[in-house]
């Protein structure tokens, strides 16, 4: 027996059929609201009542994603949908948006919370600081290798959720803005348009520099147990029917027997890819063999053949509960039969009454050929205990009823919710700060270059890996200097907190940390943190727990609008990225290597060009690369119109010292130089 779940997406009624059927152990639905997959089909309240019917009744587990983005305005509503699904006996929710993960775990502290890949837990200390905040799963980010994996599982005891075959996207889930920005598509709110497989061109590309190829890590589920998986997710909520099939019934093989067949894998292969597969983030191996995007040749062999083939191979119920029955026939009186898988215990009883044979008594190889054929139902009967006085008899189709009568009760009984009362929550005050109009600003730099000019910034973040020699030196000449920790710290949490020390001892109080694992890391360690963008923050409740996790201050999502912003609650104080080209990605596998150039070449900020000639700078660290804007944000004549908020951040990424310079200038001046700017999604909003 496996101790990894196999977990299968469903977007719709037919795909849990299929998913059951072929073998899942899991599967994960969404609502028709707050769903990361919105344009699914999705299920509405009384079909996720079904589908927890029809699964608990096969032993199979229900998740709900609730794994988008939250404003103040949705959180009633988005605890409600949690509720629903709650009182239907789903078996955890995925969440994305803290602030929604604290409303519920309030509200129905029963219910198991997962966390999200939209998260962006990629580190032992992100799985330790959900694990400490009520987490029982966290589901990792896509770009982390075997070793990145076992280190997690090594550190950390809390269930991990892998993706193990589907589609890749091109950013680190949770921070990609891209079809946001560029038409208030919102993929942190289930709407992304998926801009990164249209035509990108990078010099020596192949034209589709963010197109990766589907990740399949099938074959080494066996692998992924032994470290200490506890789920293996199959992506794909909005694939049909025969694609789930052939998913699951690939690892089925692979957990079960330890091997995939050939014919299984040309099914997994022809039902849907894009120039094969890769495993590439998993073995470490990040080079342009990850590129890839859907040809003729991938369309063409999904087949209607094919499909019919794959959904012959689940036209029937899968037996997944073995039963016991014992039979009881007396002459004159009515038949009985008991049924139990184990934990439940039916007992049904005929309408007609037993009567002595004329030829043939009833006898058990009878009565149990009879009783056996429980086909169109999940069940096997695997012993018969037969009472009889030896002389009676009953037609079969009164045994017939009988089976029917009692697997229905018995499928009642599997299929019955039991669940706690959902506790009243009180949602926290808005617009606490709504009156604040003074604005101080910070800074972030990509580089060591601070101008004289900053030193009247409230802080100026420079990288937390720049030379030591820097730091003392921009605090010797009295600028107030913090660290920025990576957004991507892929297997780097061991070299950052030996940075991190390092400054410490120096004297350095602040950080700038983006994801939840670079927080707990340096609270931990005593410094003064602030928040970054990439926290996603866009609503009160995310805000007040960010606050009460211990940040000093927060920068709000740029997905917030200014009206949202000014009816934020809670007391941290908080502001926006109102100067810079906003990161519109952040990749592991970065544009640069499926082209002509390479890290050796690389200066660090090339160019990629889109189909109507517009330039998107890529931005790398040494450990991720960030995608920029193509046009330059800049709130300089609209930043009196915000109110709110405490501070905004001039946002540095490959300005000179003349541009910073300008940049900041134009702020008292409300006058900038650019031929072409956008004010992002502040006055817009997204969907």
């Amino acid at each position: 027996m496996s101790f990894t779940e196999i977990l299968a997406p469903a977007g719709n009624m037919d795909c849990v059929i299929s998913a059951v059927r072929s073998g899942a152990d899991a599967i994960y639905i969404g609502a028709k609201e707050f769903s990361a997959r919105a344009s699914a089909e999705n299920f509405s309240a009384d079909e996720i009542k079904e589908v927890v019917r029809y699964c608990r009744e096969r032993e199979v587990k229900v998740y709900l994603t609730l794994n988008t983005l939250v404003f103040d305005s949705e959180l009633e509503d988005a605890l409600s949908v949690c509720a629903s699904a709650y009182k239907a006996g789903i078996d955890a929710v995925i969440v994305q948006d803290m602030g929604l993960a604290m409303l519920i775990k309030k509200s129905m502290p029963k219910l198991p919370l997962h966390a999200s890949t939209q998260l962006s837990v990629h580190t032992p200390s992100g799985a330790q600081a959900l694990k400490e905040l009520g987490f029982s799963r966290v589901v990792l980010s896509r770009e982390l290798s075997k070793s990145e994996i076992k280190e997690i599982a090594d550190s950390v005891d809390i269930e991990l959720e892998v993706f193990v075959h589907g589609a890749l996207c091109m950013s680190v889930s949770g921070q990609c803005y891209f079809s946001a920005m560029l038409g208030s598509r919102s993929g942190n709110r289930g709407r992304c348009a998926q801009p990164c497989r249209l035509p990108f061109k990078l010099k020596g590309g192949n034209g589709y520099a963010l197109s990766l190829k589907d990740s399949s890590l099938v074959e080494y589920l066996k692998e992924l147990e032994k470290i200490g998986v506890k789920s293996a997710k199959i992506e794909g909520r909005m694939k049909r029917p025969e694609y789930v099939a052939a998913a699951v019934s690939a690892c089925r093989e692979s957990l079960d027997k330890g091997e995939v067949s050939a014919e299984t894998s040309e099914n997994l292969r022809s039902v849907f890819s894009r120039t094969g597969f890769t495993d590439g983030y998993y073995k470490g191996k990040i080079d342009k063999n990850i590129f890839g995007y859907r040809r003729k040749d991938d369309v063409t062999t999904a087949t209607e053949k094919l499909f019919a083939k794959i959904r012959n191979s689940y036209k029937s119920e899968r037996k997944c509960a073995k039963v016991s029955m014992a039979l009881s026939i007396e002459d004159g009186k009515k038949a009985k039969l008991n049924i139990t898988d184990g934990h439940n215990r039916v007992e049904v009883w005929s309408e007609a009454l037993a009567e002595k044979a004329i030829s043939k008594p009833l006898d058990k190889e009878s009565a149990l050929r009879t009783l056996s054929k429980t086909g169109g139902t999940p069940y096997e009967l695997k012993e018969l205990e037969f009472v009889s006085d030896g002389e009676s008899t009953i037609a079969v189709s009164a045994l017939n009823a009988l089976r029917r009568e009692g697997l229905e009760k018995l499928g009642e009984l599997r299929s019955n919710v039991e669940v706690s009362d959902v506790l009243p929550v009180t949602f926290r005050e808005r617009g606490t700060k709504s009156s604040v109009t003074s604005k101080e600003f910070t800074a972030r730099f990509t580089d060591t270059d601070v101008p004289y000019e900053f030193k009247k910034s409230k802080i100026n973040f420079i990288p937390l890996f720049a030379p030591i020699g820097e730091f003392e030196k921009l605090k010797s000449a009295g600028f107030n200097i913090g660290a920025e920790i990576p957004r991507g710290m892929f297997g780097r949490e061991n070299q950052i907190k030996l940075r991190l020390s390092e400054l410490k001892s120096f004297g350095l109080e602040n950080v700038l940390a983006s994801n939840i694992g670079a927080v707990y890391l340096a609270n931990k360690m005593g410094f003064n943190v602030h928040g970054g963008f990439g926290l996603n923050i866009t609503n009160t409740e995310s805000l007040c727990f960010y606050e009460e996790m211990g940040l000093k201050s927060a920068e709000l999502s740029f997905e917030l609008t200014k009206n949202q912003i000014k009816d934020l609650g809670g007391t941290i104080p908080r502001g926006i990225i109102a100067a810079g080209y906003l990161p519109l990605m952040l990749v592991r596998a970065c544009p640069n290597l499926n082209s002509s150039t390479n890290c050796t070449t690389c200066t660090g900020d090339t160019k990629m060009q889109d189909r109507l000639g517009e330039n998107f700078i890529l931005k790398c660290d040494g450990g991720c690369t960030e995608i920029l804007n193509s046009v330059y944000l800049t709130l300089c004549n609209e930043i009196d119109i915000f109110c709110g908020l405490d501070f905004y951040t001039f946002r540095f990424t490959v300005e000179n010292s003349v541009e910073k310079v300008e940049n900041i200038r134009s702020f008292s001046s409300k006058h900038h130089n650019f031929l072409k700017t956008t004010r992002g999604l502040y006055l817009r909003g997204v969907k």
